[in-house]
């Protein structure tokens, strides 16, 4: 993937516009295990510092397709922040570490090669089906959360 420049979805058509003033968590949204990732997260972001999208929306689909990944077998999770897209163990760590408190030390593994933290993370994807299973609808937040979601 090329890189581009920060907020570049502004000037894509395809892509509807959104809040971008707080990072935003593209996930699939019919995974269990990304649906269990979203809500650590809710747990743990006690700030309310991200939000959230399924690549199934129509948001997120278009996202998902300006960044240039498939759009029906989502291979990755995408961390929006600051107008610019983070992927794979990057987008992952990064948004752990954004958790803040003892969650910065996430930060610590992007030591880690990225082509050795993405091998991994690409092992876990691929099987994340068989370990978590798929969900017949997206994970519904309650209501007090469903703000964070767009």
């Amino acid at each position: 993937m090329e890189p581009r420049r920060p907020f570049s979805y502004r000037d894509d058509p395809a892509v509807p516009p959104f809040p971008d003033d707080r990072p935003l968590v593209v996930f699939d949204g019919e995974c269990g295990f990304c649906s269990r990732d979203i809500r650590f997260l809710l747990k743990h972001d006690r700030r309310g510092r991200y939000r959230f999208t399924p690549a199934q929306s129509p948001l997120g689909t278009a996202l998902m397709r300006h960044y240039g990944f498939n759009a029906v077998n989502y291979e990755t999770s995408l961390l929006i922040e600051d107008g610019r897209v983070h992927q794979r163990s990057a987008g992952v760590l990064r948004t752990v570490a954004g958790l803040g408190g003892a969650w910065r030390l996430a930060r610590l593994l992007m030591l880690v090669p990225r082509p050795i933290r993405d091998f991994v993370y690409d092992r876990v994807a691929a099987n994340r089906m068989r370990i978590a299973g798929r969900l017949d609808t997206c994970h519904v937040p309650p209501p007090h959360q469903r703000a964070r979601f767009l």
